[in-house]
């Protein structure tokens, strides 16, 4: 075993095989980027096929090859299990899926994976029955667990190799060119796909609005295209925005968002031309319309905002409060409309998101994210992948990219869920390194990392209560207990990568 910088052991086998974390920027070094194999279309070659079975056949898919697939669709994605059903149909197997995450919907993953179609995966996240599947040990190896930067990062770096990349656009037209702002289907931002396209070998477009030559505005061009094929639907558009979009009433949630608005708002990083990215739960919507409030009170616009747009990100451009929406991904239908229709709303990619790796992502700029948590330790160390049982059934997403690269970093959660602390000795999984998390936030107030001297100086006169990340597990155990150890097989399960590549933690079989 080989001890790493946050103190997990990582067996020596994938300790040599990955490196170990050993800091935040350690391993942020020169890197010859990955190049891709190109078959040149020929002026009269047509690219529309009439099947996913036809694009199988053409791009020459076999055993032991990897195919990628983006998660803008959510949960209402049909892209991934469509071509897996097909792909199963005809008897390929020992295949590798990098899909840039997983949802409660492809639980027909598990089928695929217990029939050896599917026999590698590495994805950002886990939900539900496929996490539980994995926690299990369906897989001989584990599962390798990416951040969204991590992930661009891996793909530019070469770790990993896509030889056909499936992804389904709400439009394009039959040589290629598609977006995520026109169709029946919208989703916004093809930010992650585009990573894909850029470097897969072959790049199959499945698209259910199929225009006229040539479909405008480009996300994907069609110079990165092979094929396109039409289908009836490519997802659910309800489903994009299932669980993600969710205003809340709930007192507990609101005080936290109240205590986190009123952290930024009273920072040196709260003035005109700020930059800040929060997330899509309920107290994570709240603190964007606290902070819409207080920046109508004191006149003040933000340079841009970041990440997974939902509409109260829009919103605020609309309501000239923000300069740019930068858009990676979009959590809702208005935010996906807003894309296409604001100028101001521009879209990236992950690698520009968020990638270590490139000559400088967006998050490098940032000023402030909110960040949400399932644990959080005494060394502040972050889970969001794991459930207090050891069940992987969360995602990496973006979380140690911008709570790394951002000047202010906050986690926000409750001490307590159901009957579960959140606030504890020791994080299940570690994800994202405690030196990443500047302050937490809780409905009993905020704790400072004690490697934040200037924070702490800062707030020395703040009304908003604090306390130490020590105190505030202690009221946490004092409602709950102190939580029962998980048992644990003997089996890894699954791979915890840091956005560099190395090896931040493993998770063993329940």
């Amino acid at each position: 075993m080989t001890i790493n910088q946050v103190g997990r052991d990582i067996p020596d086998q994938y300790a040599n095989q990955y490196g170990v974390y050993a800091g935040e920027l350690t391993n942020i070094k020169d890197y010859q980027r990955a190049t891709k194999k190109v078959h040149p279309v020929k002026p009269r070659d047509s690219k529309l096929l009439a099947s996913i079975h036809d694009a199988i056949i053409q791009t020459g898919l076999k055993d032991g090859m990897t195919i990628s697939f983006h998660h803008h669709f959510r949960e209402g994605d049909y892209i991934m299990n469509m071509v897996l059903a097909e792909i199963a149909k005809m008897g390929i197997k020992d295949l590798a899926i990098a899909p840039s995450s997983i949802a409660n919907v492809h639980e027909p993953l598990i089928d695929y994976i217990k029939q050896g179609v599917v026999t590698h995966v590495t994805s950002s996240g886990l939900r539900d029955k496929v996490g539980a599947a994995i926690s299990e040990g369906i897989l001989a190896d584990p599962v390798v667990i990416r951040s969204h930067g991590g992930r661009a990062r891996a793909i530019e770096r070469g770790d990993i190799h896509i030889d056909v990349a499936f992804l389904g656009a709400p439009s394009a037209d039959e040589y290629g060119n598609a977006n995520g702002v026109k169709g029946k289907t919208t989703c916004g931002s093809l930010g992650y796909a585009m990573v894909d396209a850029q470097y897969a070998d072959q790049v199959v477009i499945i698209t259910d609005s199929l225009m006229p030559y040539p479909n405008t505005p480009i996300s994907i061009p069609q110079t990165l295209v092979d094929y396109v094929v039409e289908v009836d639907a490519i997802g659910d558009p309800e489903g994009i925005a299932k669980g993600a979009t969710r205003f809340t009433k709930n007192p507990k949630e609101l005080l936290i968002a109240e205590y986190a608005a009123k952290m930024i708002t009273e920072s040196t990083y709260f003035k005109d031309g700020f930059s800040f990215q929060t997330g899509t739960g309920g107290a994570a919507l709240a603190v964007t319309r606290f902070l819409k409030q207080a920046m109508i009170d004191q006149n003040l616009k933000a340079s841009f905002v970041l990440g997974g747009i939902t509409n109260a990100m829009a919103e605020l451009l609309e309501d000239g409060l923000v300069e740019k929406v930068i858009d990676v991904q979009d959590f809702d239908h208005p935010s996906a409309i807003s894309l296409g229709k604001n100028s101001e709303h521009y879209e990236i990619d992950a690698a520009m998101y968020a990638s270590p790796l490139s000559k400088g992502s967006v998050i490098n700029q940032l000023d402030i994210a909110i960040l949400s948590a399932l644990e959080i330790d005494t060394q502040f160390n972050v889970n969001v992948i794991t459930g207090s049982d050891g069940v992987l059934r969360g995602a990496s997403g973006g979380h140690s990219d911008t709570s790394t690269a951002c000047k202010m970093s906050m986690v926000i959660a409750p001490i307590v869920r159901g009957r579960i602390p959140t606030i504890v000795d020791q994080v299940t999984t570690v994800v994202t390194p405690g030196s990443s998390i500047d302050v937490v936030v809780t409905e009993l107030g905020i704790a400072i990392n004690p490697l934040r001297t200037d924070l702490i100086a800062a707030f020395k006169d703040s009304k908003i209560p604090q306390l130490t990340i020590e105190a505030l597990k202690e009221k946490a155990y004092a409602i709950t207990g102190e939580p029962a150890p998980i048992k644990y097989g003997d089996r890894l399960v699954a791979l915890i990568e840091y956005r560099d590549g190395t090896l931040i933690d493993v998770v063993k079989n329940v």
